[in-house]
């Protein structure tokens, strides 16, 4: 079986990335070709260094307003690393129709909620003021409108008498870890490009 060039995109520590890259160290249908970040001073782009693995950063900022030049730039670095799948870890820019269009069915994000409840930001604050009994994450392929692509897994933790939104943060994020290497070992063995 053909092993498939993944790229994880970060904006901060990339705790999620890295537990990608150590589950890709081992016998893998993924070979980690490339960590890039939004900001040049994200901390996971040492530790990705570190790792043995390729970095770029693609600064958002001086493309000001303008998204779609961004995005374009971003494909590029993509496409001249011969990327088959990308991995959205804590990556923090909503991406535009016309790029996830392009990488549809080869795209996949964590989210700090068990989708489809509380799309978007400030998740557990969200399920503790609902009254919710659980909370958790879900992996999930991205499609044009936001957090609606299909679930791939989930995880679920309980929500605590007492517990703050950090609290809560803090017990989903060790499902994450578990979970979003899980998931992507399952979607690249099983992965067919889309035609």
């Amino acid at each position: 079986m053909a092993i498939l060039n993944v790229a994880i995109l970060i904006s901060g520590g990339g705790s999620n990335m890295l537990r990608l890259l150590e589950d890709m160290a081992r016998p893998h249908p993924g070979h980690a070709r490339l960590v890039l970040s939004n900001r040049p001073e994200a901390g996971g782009l040492a530790r990705a260094q570190a790792m043995g693995v390729a970095t770029e950063v693609l600064d958002h900022r001086p493309f000001g307003e303008d998204r779609a030049s961004f995005e374009t730039e971003l494909h590029k670095i993509l496409m001249a690393y011969e990327i088959d799948v990308i991995c959205l870890a804590g990556f923090m820019r909503i991406l535009g129709a016309e790029f996830v269009s392009a990488w549809q069915g080869r795209m996949l994000n964590i989210h700090p909620s068990l989708l489809p409840k509380y799309q978007g930001l400030h998740t557990h604050q969200r399920a503790l003021e609902a009254g919710d009994a659980l909370a958790g994450c879900s992996v999930h392929e991205v499609v044009p409108q936001l957090d609606a692509g299909p679930v791939l897994g989930q995880s679920e933790v309980p929500i605590l008498p007492g517990d703050t939104a950090q609290d809560l943060a803090d017990r989903v994020l060790e499902q994450e870890h578990l979970l979003y290497p899980k998931v992507l070992r399952t979607f690249l063995t099983h992965f067919e490009p889309p035609s």
